[in-house]
């Protein structure tokens, strides 16, 4: 372990097949069933040992505001922390995926940070000292953290129970440019339950769906309703990948990011052309991934 030493991966970002809000928690967080699915839009990082002594990063493409709030640079903190490392850390993250999206970039970024600069060490932190690590970052990051790219949440969506990978499907992408912040959406969706909107489903999202179609007959997003009712462009977004005949096509996470599924590339292809020329916003394609990227310069911890 020497000052150069580096290693990059790719950090990709998730879709949620079905998520269930089922009520406010003692603690303040909000009890969630939602099947996480990674998809191939993806962050570049690069995480390289220094002489400093200090953890820095350098942030390009997407704006995600100040770089030191960055769930990447907080990951990367907290791991020369536990490890009592005296060298220091720069990262640079070439950020694709937007953030307030409900795609969970930064959370990736966070997991690949842990994964990156733990295959550095020479003496790596175990794999439930990362956990722990990743549980503080944030909800999302453990499942980044995980075995299986199809993986169950719940808890705060933090308690992550792997599945067996569905086969390779065909994601368009619809990037409304609105923020939504995770936080607004709870509330939002809890004063519409107390106005007389829909009450929490228990246990529905439960379901594990064995295929494709299985996914489409359980997708449902709870947070769907208010989000689109607040965003017309999330709203049009969603009715944009109805129309193209996704199955199933959803809001992800808390929003704006919304997702259509197609078992065909061509259909995929057809659908992301149709659509990037009607919205006023990006569509992009992907993939469904299979399998989480590796690091390049080191091996996987």
């Amino acid at each position: 372990m020497t000052p150069g030493d580096a290693a990059s991966l790719r950090a990709p970002a998730k879709v949620n097949l079905s998520l269930r809000v089922l009520g406010e928690r003692s603690d303040g967080f909000h009890e969630i069933e939602t099947i996480f699915q990674a998809v191939g839009l993806h962050d570049r990082l690069r995480v390289e040992l220094t002489e400093t002594g200090r953890v820095e990063i350098e942030v390009t493409g997407v704006d995600v505001g100040p770089p030191t709030e960055n769930l990447a640079y907080r990951a990367a903190s907290a791991v020369v922390e536990a490890a009592g490392l005296r060298l220091g850390v720069h990262v640079h993250l070439d950020k694709r995926i937007p953030a307030g999206a409900g795609l969970g970039g930064g959370s990736s970024d966070a997991a690949a940070v842990l994964r990156c600069l733990n295959g550095l060490l020479d003496t790596p932190l175990s794999r439930a000292d990362l956990e722990l690590i990743g549980v503080s970052l944030g909800s999302d990051v453990p499942f980044f953290l995980g075995e299986s790219t199809l993986a169950q949440g719940r808890g705060r969506g933090e308690r992550i129970e792997a599945l067996p990978p569905l086969p390779e499907a065909h994601v368009a992408l619809v990037l409304p440019p609105v923020h939504v912040a995770t936080a607004w959406a709870y509330r939002a969706l809890d004063a519409w339950r107390a106005g007389g909107g829909e009450a929490p489903c228990f246990g529905s999202a439960g379901d594990v769906p064995a295929d494709w179609a299985e996914v489409a007959a359980l997708a449902t997003n709870d947070f769907e309703e208010v989000v689109a009712g607040a965003h017309s462009e999330v709203a049009e977004s969603l009715k944009a990948l109805r129309g193209a005949e996704a199955r199933p096509a959803l809001l992800s996470g808390s929003g704006a990011a919304c997702f259509g599924v197609f078992r065909e590339a061509d259909a995929a292809g057809d659908a992301v052309h149709r659509m990037s020329q009607r919205l006023a916003w990006p569509v992009v394609g992907a993939r469904t991934l299979g399998a989480w990227p590796e690091p390049a310069g080191v091996d996987s911890p």
